[in-house]
């Protein structure tokens, strides 16, 4: 009798150890967004200090087409700005290759190195300064950015590109095959001095899939 107790008391302590290690263990974040390859370049920004602006490496005096975008991220709701949002962009060079320098590691071996890191502060406000990018050899599709978002309590998921409006691959079939992840990712370009400019808003969760806010 006296070694069933102990059992049963084994048992019990043991149940409410494990109890309060699975509450004190930190909850993985909730997956959204589908599959996504090479999302995870988002966290390779390495010991970089993130702000909401940031300048790619191709952005010099010389560069031609030299690009600026901006825009806000909103919650879901679509009109209160999101803070400490991560935005993960890169693309193509001018001649539509992705650029490397031959020492690269990780996602940038295939990424290139016109690549930058932004997070939002409390008004939500993100911008970049980069070049326009140019259109696959293949001319196979529209000249475009790619970009992925990471929410403080999400996984890092991925939005439509930045695509542009007078690209004349943009066709009404690419046009219609576009999820408008985030929101309409066509920009329209103007000019600031010698700079080409865009704004482009963004709305978390927007067509995105599972995502619950």
């Amino acid at each position: 009798m006296g070694k069933l107790i102990l059992i049963l008391l084994t048992l019990v302590l043991s149940t409410s150890c494990q109890a309060q290690d699975d509450r004190g263990r930190q909850q993985p974040a909730r997956q959204v967004g589908g599959p996504c390859e090479g999302c995870e370049a988002l966290h390779e920004y390495g010991d970089k200090q993130l702000s909401p602006t940031d300048t790619l490496p191709g952005f010099h005096p010389q560069a031609q087409d030299k690009l600026k975008v901006t825009g806000t991220v909103y919650l879901p709701d679509g009109k209160t700005p999101a803070q400490d949002v991560i935005l993960y962009i890169y693309h193509t060079d001018e001649t539509g290759i992705y650029p490397t320098k031959g020492d690269e590691k990780g996602w940038a071996r295939r990424h290139g190195y016109l690549r930058g890191w932004i997070q939002t502060g409390t008004d939500g406000r993100y911008t970049f300064y980069t070049i326009k990018p140019g259109t696959y050899p293949s001319r196979s599709e529209p000249a475009h950015i790619h970009i992925t978002v990471k929410e403080p309590d999400k996984n890092e998921y991925y939005l439509d590109d930045f695509l542009f409006e007078d690209d004349s691959l943009l066709t009404q079939q690419v046009r219609a095959s576009r999820k408008d992840r985030g929101g309409n990712g066509i920009i329209t370009l103007g000019r600031e001095g010698e700079l080409l400019v865009a704004e482009r808003d963004i709305i978390l969760g927007q067509n995105i899939p599972d995502y619950t806010p």
